[in-house]
């Protein structure tokens, strides 16, 4: 079996160009910020099944990203969309400054990254991965509570 390197970047690329058009931004260093702190703090707050089932559908490189760092740990629980967005800013970091100017920015940036993601991944699995989120969070994806009621 060769390796093809090349097709894996080309399809990271096409993900970021993807995501670029759901931010409305052609910035790829933004993209890539906002995608990353994304990821990351979407992964903390999944079950370890529910984030290989989410990982196993995402393009190689994309892949590479989510897993860039990951160690088992206590996070915070987060009880709402405050908690969730100030997750985002910490795990950007001194970036975020760079990337946000208020808490709109913020929510429309993750919105871009689950739009984005929801081209990748299965309707079934996106919902199971959101289903994760407090309630009030995963509204904001426009996933229906009810549904996870069951």
């Amino acid at each position: 079996m060769t390796l093809d390197f090349e097709k894996y970047a080309m399809k990271g690329n096409e993900f970021l160009h993807l995501l670029e058009t759901h931010l409305g931004s052609p910035d790829r260093a933004h993209a890539s910020r906002v995608l990353r702190s994304t990821l990351h703090v979407l992964r903390n707050h999944m079950t370890m099944e529910e984030n290989l089932q989410l990982l196993s559908q995402l393009p190689m490189a994309i892949k590479g990203l989510y897993v860039e760092g990951w160690r088992k740990s206590p996070h915070k629980k987060i009880k709402s969309i405050e908690d969730f967005l100030i997750e985002i800013i910490e795990e950007e970091g001194s970036t975020a400054w760079r990337d946000f100017s208020n808490r709109e920015e913020i929510i429309d940036a993750v919105k871009g990254v689950v739009n984005t993601l929801r081209e990748y991944v299965s309707p079934g699995e996106m919902e199971q991965a959101l289903a994760t989120l407090p309630g009030k969070v995963r509204a904001m994806f426009d996933v229906p509570v009810e549904k996870h009621l069951k």
